[in-house]
């Protein structure tokens, strides 16, 4: 599996040479967040605002409806919980173009409840005019800017940092607002026994638990969504539709108010009358720990998909971790990060 390190840092630098209009933001955290090429890069538009996320996103505000396109670089978590009203008040409800990055979404830092962003899907979705974007691998994390760029009014990114797997053809680019077919048949006769959608890192403990679950006869067609917000997959619906077991959800999130949610709500609008798991954190504050430790602990790995499956089907199929296709996790400490949160 090929491995990319830092690759929202070495693409912003070279994405802002093209684009002079541009402007960095940063919360006091410019290495941790990949900012710190840029602002070594072009000194003139970087700003660092402190630890002051309130006054960062007011600001950024202003300096949309001065025709200026600010990037805020921060944790996530300081994004949607320290500053919602301005984003809100200041950026949603006039529909500015300010675009959020948040890193370290969920289970991806043992800095604890403090740190880990787990209800921003929920929080970013409820507001109008916002666009919310999950990056799954290399090939996204590096096209996430460009989306970003070009979707009009405000986006927020749930972004990945430091060493980041490719999991997907740079060839077939992430699209906004199109799911990505991962694997699996869609609708007609003979349809899947599962519709997998997931997102973000889950994708990738997707692919491993899918294939597994294949070499037992067990069909799964598997989505990769991008695209949280606009949400409007006719296909996903119709998948989900022909699946002799319904729909799974997998995601880095609570499972009240993200990507579970969403596909509840376009299941029950669109009438299909099938069963819904969601895999992800169960109404429940995180503990600091290691990414691999918090994602066996809270169901966030392959395993707890192939539980689920063996749940649903009511049969045991002997799948152990050592028969999953290896998956790489980066070291806790590494080059690739300005710290270990």
């Amino acid at each position: 599996m090929e491995i990319r390190a830092k690759v929202h840092a070495r693409h912003l630098v070279e994405w802002g040479r093209r684009h002079p209009e541009a402007y960095v933001l940063s919360a006091d955290l410019t290495a941790s967040c990949e900012a710190d090429g840029f602002r070594d890069a072009y000194p003139e538009r970087f700003l660092s605002m402190g630890i002051a996320e309130q006054n960062m996103l007011a600001f950024a505000g202003g300096m949309a409806r001065e025709g200026l396109i600010p990037l805020v670089h921060t944790f996530a978590v300081f994004i949607y919980r320290r500053a919602l009203d301005q984003i809100a008040m200041s950026v949603a409800y006039p529909n500015l173009p300010v675009k959020m990055f948040g890193f370290l979404p969920g289970i991806l830092t043992p800095g604890g409840a403090t740190h880990q962003a787990i209800e921003d899907v929920a929080v970013m979705r409820a507001l109008p005019n916002m666009t919310v974007i999950e990056p799954g691998d290399g090939t996204e994390v590096e096209i996430a800017l460009d989306m970003a760029w070009e979707t009009p009014g405000p986006v927020y990114v749930r972004q990945l940092r430091g060493e980041v797997p490719v999991l997907f053809d740079k060839r077939e680019p992430m699209k906004l607002g199109r799911p990505r077919k991962v694997s699996g048949k869609v609708g007609g006769a003979g349809g899947s026994d599962f519709t997998l959608i997931s997102s973000g890192i889950c994708t990738e403990e997707g692919m491993r638990a899918s294939s597994a679950l294949g070499e037992k006869g067990v069909s799964v067609c598997h989505y990769h969504v991008s695209t949280l917000k606009p949400f409007d997959n006719p296909e996903i619906i119709e998948a989900i539709a022909s699946s002799k077991h319904g729909a799974i959800t997998f995601e880095n999130h609570s499972v009240i108010g993200g990507l579970g949610s969403t596909v509840a709500e376009c299941m029950a609008e669109a009438g299909v009358g099938k069963p819904l798991r969601r895999l992800g954190i169960r109404d429940t504050f995180l503990h600091g720990a290691s990414r691999r430790y918090l994602a066996r602990e809270y169901g966030l790995d392959a395993m707890a998909l192939v539980t689920a499956v063996e749940e649903a089907v009511g049969a045991r199929f002997s799948i152990r971790e050592e028969d999953l296709m290896e998956t790489y996790v980066p070291a806790m400490h590494s080059s690739a990060k300005a710290e270990a949160l």
